[in-house]
């Protein structure tokens, strides 16, 4: 029962994390575009939008077109990066 606990204690927390990422690019893409993110968001994964957020303003931009057009993978994102955006707060 203890470990049923934990792992149900765990998956909220990465579930958490994951709704924060999400947050984050809304708020980023409103801040770069001064436009909702919906619909972009609908087209991109999880995978896409938490590669995205290691990337600087300029190459966000990049990396986003690069990804709604030519459905790069997150693992394409974040080797195309090239000045990275450590995040030293995830857990």
């Amino acid at each position: 029962m203890l470990y049923l606990a934990l792992m149900l204690r765990q998956h909220y927390a990465l579930g958490l994390q994951n709704r924060l990422v999400r947050l984050e690019f809304k708020q980023r893409y409103f801040e770069l575009f001064n436009k909702r993110s919906d619909e972009v968001e609908e087209k991109l994964s999880f995978g896409q939008i938490a590669a995205l957020r290691f990337a600087y303003d300029e190459e966000f931009k990049e990396l986003l077109y690069k990804a709604l057009n030519e459905n790069i993978s997150g693992d394409q994102i974040k080797r195309s990066i090239k000045k990275w955006r450590a995040d030293l707060h995830r857990i």
